[in-house]
């Protein structure tokens, strides 16, 4: 690569080495230097509106904004000096003409950039005696307000709405002093809801119908921790009191979303406190679910399960876990089900094919998958089925900032017209169902496909064949070979090809990490690999079954026919999401780990309650691969996470003869366990304690197993949208208050 271009220049007499084009207001930030602003917002189109950054420049005849002066050779800087002072103040002076003097009710008030700018460069009064502009506070939607008389005219949300997001929802109506933010639908929004608009906003203009008028941020803990809906991963910050989520956001722009949420990042965390949660155990008696006490509850859970083995066998009872669970709680789950029941039954709700993925890329599988921060830096993006701005939205924000700051190009293959399409350099559209042939058409040239279709590729072919370092993203769509042929097709590409798998749920890709699966232990080693079953064993004090256990949907079949006796479900929905039609008649048992009375734990026999992803700790693994840390927001009554009930079942189910009990106590010693013992997953504990995503390594097998296709009904996405989030997104509240939820139900 060319050598980078610096400049160097002096900035209050000291000298800086920068990046040919670094504006000044970046250089001085780095610097510590501070430099105020409210229109400047990095990542978004220049606007030198509010002339708060007026900097010296050493032979400049006025005074020059920092925000879109570029640094060069010899210039000196001075952002300190008493022409400055004046210039801040009478800016100061000329935004609070018609400001409301409201900060002891405004929302914003302890967080807002003009009253800190106010406090630090400001008047103590006005030269301005004419009677303030007044318009009432206007709902745009249930979760966004905006209040006129505050708006200093930054166009902040307009910018993020339009160059960001891509929505356009916002714009500017009349002029001059009477000027004003106008949504898309003229008295509100139609939008994606996402409150990006809300978090850039430098003052109280726009407020947040799920926060106003609740607390003060003085008044709250900050906890940051990950969104618990989609699989990308999103660093969000819970404000907590009184042992309540008052709200959540990421304006401290830290982890891998930077400033990005979406709507269920920033609005869907009310499920926590829905009327419905469960907060005690509860068994069947008398055909009836009645309330029980948690040692009864467990007691009777172990004393069945050793019942069911004892009389049928381990292959009797069946696992089924969560993607929306820990790490260490999945990994709980698989030695509890391998070590202690002696089954290979396990598997969870697969929405992608992570295990071909790493397969397909064998030793390079770790440097070859692309985390986020990299899609958004990439130059080059093949896009192959999912709809990321409904499914993956941290995909589609990553995917418009390389496009946007980058100058990426997107190529994008898919059934549908998404609406990715109008970012696209090329778009081809293919008959549901051909993904699979496209990817093979793309390894191979061979492949039945229409002569329209045909044309199209070969366009796509021959563009991607002169792009370098190409990021390849694609969704449920593909599993097995059409996977090993997309990885061929990225290895004959020009430079490092990278891969991102995207699945739809908090932990998808963690549980098939951990090995969730009815095939493969934790690091996708094969239960038919003698060596990986002994080593397991002996750290989990057990002798592993060899023998492929059944996924979700056999389970099911098997136990309508009476060869399936119990079945252990964890944080699943399975009589809904496989469309078993309610409780397979021959099932005999069935218990239920779950925060609510869904379809499965309402036809269950015994029901666990069990906190929520904001009331644990733990760790979770994005689609990319790359895993970071959950940690407790707030403690719900009655609840117990799923680790612990894991953890005292297995005490239970070891008093009662059956296997050896899990020593391990605490998330933090389960993790210590994973990173020595799951390939991987050796990830750096000081860069997850200091909030960062570290990326796991996974490698292939090491004996050659041969890719499998995996069955279409076994793999496959629920397709959400922005507002659904499978059987949790029943139970956000806020999110289903706006029109754009209420139209899609």
């Amino acid at each position: 690569m060319p050598e980078q271009k610096t400049v160097t220049f002096t900035i209050n007499e000291r000298k800086l080495t920068v990046p040919a084009g670094t504006l000044v207001i970046e250089a001085a930030r780095r610097t510590g230097i501070e430099v105020p602003a409210f229109c400047y917002y990095p990542g978004l189109s220049l606007q030198a509106a509010c002339r708060m950054c007026l900097v010296e420049v050493e032979k400049a005849p006025k005074l020059q904004t920092a925000c879109t002066l570029v640094a060069a050779d010899g210039m000196v800087v001075r952002t300190d000096t008493p022409q400055v002072h004046k210039a801040r103040k009478d800016m100061l002076e000329f935004l609070l003409t018609n400001h409301p003097l409201d900060c002891p009710v405004c929302d914003k008030g302890g967080e807002c950039e003009l009253q800190d700018m106010t406090f630090r460069y400001g008047l103590d009064k006005s030269r301005f005696v004419e009677e303030k502009l007044h318009s009432p506070e206007q709902a745009w939607s249930p979760v966004v307000y905006y209040d006129a008389p505050r708006c200093i005219l930054c166009f902040r949300c307009v910018r993020v709405c339009d160059e960001g997001m891509d929505v356009k929802a916002l714009g500017v109506g009349q002029r001059g002093v009477l000027s004003v933010i106008i949504p898309n639908r003229e008295d509100h929004l139609e939008c994606e809801e996402c409150g990006m608009c809300i978090d850039v906003c430098p003052v109280g203009a726009l407020t947040s119908g799920a926060y106003r008028y609740k607390t003060r941020p003085w008044e709250m803990k900050y906890v940051p921790t990950v969104c618990a809906h989609c699989s990308n991963g999103c660093k969000t910050t819970l404000g907590v009191r009184n042992n309540e989520i008052q709200r959540a956001n990421n304006r401290d722009l830290s982890g891998i979303n930077k400033d990005f949420l979406c709507v269920k990042g920033r609005y869907g965390f009310d499920f926590v406190h829905h009327p419905d949660r469960l907060k005690q155990p509860l068994v069947r008696r008398n055909g009836t679910l009645q309330i029980a006490s948690w040692e009864d509850a467990l007691a009777e859970v172990a004393a069945r399960l050793k019942t069911v083995r004892d009389a049928h066998g381990p292959d009797a009872i069946g696992f089924i876990g969560s993607n929306r669970t820990t790490n260490e709680e999945n990994y709980l789950l698989g030695r509890l089900a391998r070590g202690l029941v002696g089954t290979n039954n396990v598997d969870h709700h697969r929405t992608a094919d992570y295990g071909a993925l790493v397969q397909a890329l064998g030793e390079s599988a770790g440097a070859a998958q692309a985390g986020m921060e990299q899609l958004g830096a990439a130059k080059a993006i093949l896009l192959i089925g999912n709809d990321p701005t409904n499914q993956n939205p941290l995909v589609a924000w990553q995917i418009r900032t390389a496009i946007r700051q980058n100058g990426a190009r997107l190529y994008v293959v898919n059934t549908e017209e998404i609406k990715l399409k109008r970012k696209a350099a090329q778009f081809v559209r293919v008959a549901s169902g051909a993904e699979a042939l496209i990817a093979q058409w793309l390894a191979t040239g061979e492949g039945d496909l229409e002569l329209d279709t045909s044309v199209e590729m070969m366009q796509l072919r021959g563009a991607m064949e002169k792009e370098r370092d190409a990021v390849i993203v694609f969704g449920a769509e593909l599993r097995g070979a059409a996977i090993e042929h997309v990885v061929k097709f990225g290895a004959s590409l020009p430079g490092q090809t990278r891969y991102i798998a995207l699945g739809d749920y908090a932990n998808s890709r963690g549980a098939s990490d951990m090995g969730l699966l009815p095939d493969r232990l934790p690091g996708y080693v094969w239960t038919s690999d003698a060596a990986a079953r002994d080593a397991f064993g002996k750290l989990w004090g057990a002798s592993l079954p060899e023998k492929t256990g059944l996924d979700s949907r056999q389970m099911l079949a098997a136990a309508a026919r009476g060869a399936l006796k119990a079945l252990y479900v964890v944080g699943a929905n399975p009589f809904r999401t496989f469309g078993a039609g309610g409780r397979p008649a021959g099932l005999d048992w069935v218990v239920v780990q779950e925060m609510f009375l869904t379809e499965t734990s309402r036809d269950a026999d015994i029901v666990l309650p069990a906190a929520c992803a904001y009331e644990k700790d733990g760790t979770v693994t994005n689609t990319a691969g790359e895993v970071q840390l959950l940690r407790r927001g707030l403690e719900t009554m009655g609840t117990r996470t799923d680790f612990d009930i894991l953890r005292i079942l297995s005490h239970q189910l070891s008093k009662a003869g059956v296997g050896r009990a899990i020593p391990l106590r605490t998330p933090e010693a389960a993790l210590d366990e994973i990173r020595r013992s799951v390939r991987g997953y050796g990830v750096s504990l000081p860069g997850l304690l200091a909030g960062g995503a570290e990326r796991t390594a996974p490698l292939a097998p090491a004996n050659g197993h041969k890719l499998i296709d995996v069955p279409a009904e076994s793999i496959f996405s629920p397709r959400d949208t922005l507002f659904t989030s499978g059987t949790l997104g029943r139970y956000c509240t806020m999110i289903h208050s706006v029109p754009e939820a209420k139209s899609e139900s």
